[in-house]
């Protein structure tokens, strides 16, 4: 995480000398970090579900041991593991229901490294049925180092302020190829899946190369930083949708054809529907004052640190404690969401958020990292 945060702050440096624009918004980039968190919340509950299944795979079914000492074994893993993730990342955005969980992570509007922590709750419960025939030859030490190389490497490319990186796109997955993989221009859609290697999609036909101007985030923009909502909507939708077709059929075919499918469509569907792009969209951003921006900024680093606490807690925490904990943290980022968004409500929701740290922190279910800021501001 320090890295992360060191770069990040790096991209804005750099990005406002090339620019002079900021390349993120607090709304935006809080987001993004919202969903993050929310991403790796199942963790305090389970062990990742890819590890967890390939160990049960490997150590039921596994049919040769390749030799993790051998540099071979190294080397056909790294391949299996991208050649895997190509279809775990298409998988994700030509199946309907998966696609409910992926686009969490193409919903901002804006392309830079906080994007690339803008991570969906859900899609960790179906992508690691995509890794599993590795399990029958590779060891599990060997995949999960690999597995986690192939995860921090995409992290990089999610800037707009490395350009071309020459003779490497030919090969490797680079932020110019992935900022294609991040637009809704029609020759946008649907391509560029790879993680490290850009070879699968030269291969497979899902290559695009960058061209006219990239407009970033869901061909449909949801205009929302509420972070539940961003995760969760489009559950919501596939159901309400399905629930207008008639035959069984199509409803079924509404969660596992593409998301743009509709009956007499081809699997895929196609995008006459589609919002024209024209390169000159505004991202949609609030209309708020420099005083709720550093509200929000400082009760933000202050939940970030009761996540801290939550992950790297030295004493081993009651499931009690860790259920008020998680809860705080999930009540807090929905919280913030509104009043980055000015709901009429967010006085009422954040007054009574406040009311619950105060309480968790007088009974020492809840600590802060700066106990003299740690006393709630009235928001009006």
């Amino acid at each position: 995480m320090p890295y992360f945060v060191g770069l990040m702050l790096l991209e804005m440096v750099v990005g406002a000398l090339m620019t002079g624009s900021p390349v993120v918004t607090l709304s935006d980039g809080l987001t993004s970090l919202s969903a993050g968190m929310i991403s790796r919340l199942p963790m305090l509950v389970m062990r990742g579900c890819e590890l967890s299944a390939y160990l049960y795979v490997w150590d039921h079914f596994h049919l040769l041991e390749l030799p993790w000492d051998s540099a071979w074994t190294w080397w056909l893993t790294f391949l299996g593991v991208d050649f895997c993730y190509y279809w775990v990342h298409r998988f994700a955005h030509e199946v309907a229901i998966l696609w409910a969980a992926h686009q969490v992570h193409h919903s901002s509007e804006y392309y830079n490294l906080t994007t690339a922590l803008r991570q969906s709750l859900t899609q960790q419960f179906t992508s690691w049925i995509f890794y599993l025939p590795m399990a029958l030859a590779v060891p599990p030490s060997v995949f999960a180092v690999h597995i986690q190389l192939n995860l921090l490497y995409q992290f990089w490319i999610h800037t707009e302020v490395i350009r071309d990186l020459g003779p490497l796109e030919w090969i490797f997955n680079t932020p110019k190829h992935h900022r294609v993989h991040h637009g809704r221009n029609l020759y946008c859609i649907d391509k560029n899946y790879g993680g490290i290697l850009i070879i699968w999609d030269r291969l497979f036909g899902t290559f695009a190369a960058e061209s006219d101007k990239v407009v970033y985030g869901l061909v449909f923009p949801i205009n929302t930083f509420e972070i539940l909502y961003v995760q969760l909507h489009y559950y919501v939708y596939l159901w309400k949708r399905s629930r207008t077709y008639k035959t069984v059929s199509d409803k079924v075919s509404t969660f596992i054809k593409g998301p743009s499918w509709k009956p007499g469509k081809r699997r895929l569907g196609d995008h006459v529907d589609n919002p024209k792009v024209t390169g000159n969209e505004i991202p949609h951003g609030p209309k708020w004052s420099l005083t709720f921006q550093v509200y929000v900024a400082l009760h933000f680093l202050l939940v970030l640190w009761t996540y801290h606490e939550l992950f790297e807690s030295k004493t081993v925490l009651s499931q009690l404690t860790i259920f008020g904990m998680t809860s705080y943290v999930l009540l807090t980022l929905t919280s913030l969401g509104f009043i980055i968004e000015q709901r009429p409500s967010s006085a009422f929701l954040e007054t009574i958020r406040c009311v619950v740290m105060v309480m968790l922190m007088r009974y020492s279910y809840l600590r802060s990292a700066l106990p003299l800021l740690s006393v709630p501001t009235e928001v009006s």
